[in-house]
């Protein structure tokens, strides 16, 4: 079977519009950084603290789907303390990478 023209063109045209929403829908994988209060340090919440929220929210009985950021701040608080109290690696990196953009800026 052979495409006609009209088909032909539809199809060209369609493959950019898929792409954009395509990339539209990778656009939840952003991330971001979290500033603790309680603790005064910062986390980037990406795949790893993720791993660890979802830990959380399932030991505390919590929906691991909701937002971080959308939790009242005593539940916020609830989950920064049991965070540190875990291992914390990926955060250690995390301020090491800060202290240094820190330090090559004062350069």
């Amino acid at each position: 079977m052979r495409l006609d023209s009209k088909h032909r063109r539809a199809f060209l045209l369609a493959i950019p519009l898929l792409s954009a929403i395509a990339g539209i829908g990778c656009a939840e994988h952003h991330y971001y950084r979290v500033y603790d209060p309680y603790y005064t340090d910062y986390h980037v919440w990406n795949d790893d603290e993720i791993v660890y929220y979802r830990h959380w929210s399932n030991q505390a009985h919590r929906d691991a789907s909701r937002d971080f950021r959308k939790l009242p701040p005593e539940e916020q608080k609830e989950y920064w303390t049991w965070r540190h109290n875990h291992d914390n690696h990926d955060h250690d990196r995390d301020r090491d990478r800060d202290q240094d953009r820190h330090d090559k800026g004062n350069r």
